[in-house]
């Protein structure tokens, strides 16, 4: 396995990336073409429909950045870390953790918890 910071890091900068094609590029390189995101709050299968999920995100939560929260691990395929979303400069509102399961290097499925979420989100 490549080193778990490293790819929770690709992982979120996928999240923060604003511009279209460079997270169209991103989402290739780091995930299967039938990869499969799912959270409580919402789901996707494939390149595009990850990109709208992020897409709606952005667009749910403009000017926020997510960061990675504290030091990401794994074994084998699998990957596991924490991560913040909040304003620029600000505290991470909303927090959650990841698990997912790679294949050959790229990721092939990832589950969302959301540890925090506030009631106006």
């Amino acid at each position: 396995m490549t080193d778990a910071n490293t790819l929770a890091q690709r992982y979120i900068a996928i999240w923060n990336e604003t511009e279209v094609a460079r997270r169209s590029a991103l989402i290739a390189e780091s995930w299967h073409e039938a990869g499969t995101y799912i959270d409580p709050v919402m789901r996707g299968v494939g390149h595009d429909q990850i990109s709208a999920l992020v897409e709606a995100v952005h667009a749910r939560f403009p000017g926020f950045r997510f960061a990675l929260l504290g030091t990401a691990d794994g074994y084998g395929d699998n990957l596991r870390f924490s991560w913040g979303l909040g304003p620029t400069g600000a505290d991470h509102v909303i927090k959650g953790t990841d698990f997912a399961v790679l294949e050959g290097g790229r990721l092939k499925t990832v589950h969302g918890f959301i540890d925090q979420l506030p009631e106006a989100a």
